[in-house]
């Protein structure tokens, strides 16, 4: 007997099915791919013995996240690596804008600009973990530590750009422009500044760690959480209606929203169906994996001892280009955000061949190929890199749609981050995770709190669904 049936087996849909069991519930997963993960997966895509993440690299939101810290994924083989620098953003005149886990000693290496960086940023790293709990639930909820959301929210509802107004150096200026970027939305745009403020509190709190083995290591875990809680987990299923689900009190969708009406037909409200079909899918990302003999010759050092490098030049040239991909055009330097997880994780190495990890940001649905403007921008800051190249393995944003059906025209966030839609996202709703169906709820990462290895979307649509059992 079922009590529970969740459609998609990625962090969100494990973390939800995960709550239902430990509430009680007999809890069966269906995931249409072969194997278990959605964005969260690995595998040697290069060269074998060279490991490479699929989609998410880095976990900043998954070590601070208080469901998948409440799990004690340590227990299942989930174990977090840091690398020496969390961050940096290399300039053309060969500095870089470095983020260290410690605030002190970032703000020292900032220069004139390190004292506003450390007034800003201390405060939200101190009290990040209390932070995060409203941050990672729906906008319009009750505060549990409302001194902490006034520091944030405020800064938060501004464009980027006017946040790093603050400091008058290249280095600060770039390296919070980066962050901001992870929205893939104009810098210019309202609330843009929340994820840089965001995944920079969260490296000064908790780094911007790697798993060991790989991102899959993580779903990995969340897999064998549910099944000593009595799941079960069926790949290899894919799931277009609700008619070819058994009988359940309960059923979880971690699809996008268009796939959920899709799934749920007539029976959902004619409103909720518009509101779903009408969700807006933002720019896409084109990845780029390689195997690199010797590592990326950087021009900078502290590049060589980064776990994650920003590739986007000074804060106008990454306001520049994230204006363009959001207008449907393809810049000639791109926004790259480059992994080099080896550094932390030696054992996704083969002797001196190193996997290298990186994407573009494009626009949606881009069909051209950006091969050459990553290589590009990375030989623009390592010069001697194409060189050291010896394998390579390309994902398109039709290829990451195929891979990911949630990541529509290669939107790995599965929605774009317009101010209107990370406020009422996926719909104007009391409850963001109820569809309209009686039973049924959206926990993909179109639902508050949005992208990100945390397992909240998971974790608070199986709430709404146990409140609603409950009652």
């Amino acid at each position: 007997m079922t009590d529970a049936v969740v459609v998609g087996a990625g962090p969100n849909g494990l973390a939800g099915a995960v709550a239902l069991a430990r509430a009680g519930l007999a809890v069966t997963v269906l995931e249409a791919a072969d194997e278990i993960g959605g964005g969260t997966r690995s595998g040697e895509l290069t060269l074998p013995g060279l490991l490479h993440d699929h989609c998410s690299a880095v976990h900043p939101m998954g070590a601070a996240s208080p469901f998948l810290r409440s799990l004690g994924l340590e227990r299942h083989g989930v174990t977090w690596l840091w690398p020496e620098v969390e961050l940096a953003h290399p300039l053309d005149d060969g500095r870089a804008g470095v983020m260290l886990r410690s605030v002190a000693e970032t703000a020292a290496r900032l220069g004139a600009d390190g004292p506003a960086w450390r007034r800003l940023f201390a405060p939200l790293a101190t009290g990040f973990d209390a932070l995060v709990e409203d941050l990672l639930r729906p906008v319009t909820h009750l505060p549990a530590h409302p001194v902490h959301l006034a520091r944030f929210g405020p800064r938060a509802l501004q464009p980027a750009t006017a946040v790093a107004r603050r400091w008058t150096g290249p280095a600060a200026r770039a390296l919070f422009a980066g962050t901001a970027a992870h929205a893939f939305h104009p810098l210019t745009s309202p609330t843009t500044a929340a994820m840089g403020l965001m995944f920079v509190a969260a490296g000064h709190s908790h780094g911007w760690p790697v798993a060991r083995g790989g991102s899959r290591t993580i779903t990995d875990a969340l897999a064998a959480c549910l099944t000593e809680l009595g799941g079960t987990i069926e790949t290899g299923v894919r799931v277009t209606s609700l008619d070819q689900l058994p009988p359940a009190r309960t059923v979880l969708l971690d699809v996008a929203p268009a796939a959920a009406a899709d799934i749920c037909g007539d029976r959902m409200p004619a409103r909720v169906r518009r509101a779903y079909r009408s969700w807006r899918h933002g720019p896409g990302a084109f990845k780029l994996d390689l195997a690199v003999e010797g590592g990326v010759p950087w021009t900078n050092e502290d590049c060589r001892r980064a776990g994650t490098v920003h590739l986007g030049g000074p804060l106008e040239e990454v306001v520049h280009t994230e204006r363009e991909i959001n207008r449907g055009r393809m810049p000639e330097r791109p926004f790259v955000l480059l992994s080099q997880q080896y550094l932390a994780d030696p054992g996704r190495s083969r002797g001196d061949l190193h996997p290298v990890y990186a994407y573009a940001h494009v626009p949606h649905g881009y069909t051209g190929d950006a091969t050459e403007a990553i290589l590009n921008q990375v030989e623009r800051f390592a010069p001697g890199f194409r060189e050291r190249i010896v394998a390579t393995a390309v994902r398109s944003t039709t290829e990451m749609a195929a891979h990911n059906p949630n990541y529509l025209g290669g939107d790995i966030l599965t929605g774009a981050n317009t101010p209107l839609q990370l406020a009422l996202r996926p719909r104007v709703a009391l409850d963001p995770y109820r569809t309209g169906v009686p039973g049924v709820y959206l926990c993909s990462a179109a639902t508050p709190p949005g992208a990100g290895v945390h397992g909240m979307c998971g974790y608070n649509a199986a709430r709404s669904a146990l409140r609603d059992l409950r009652r």
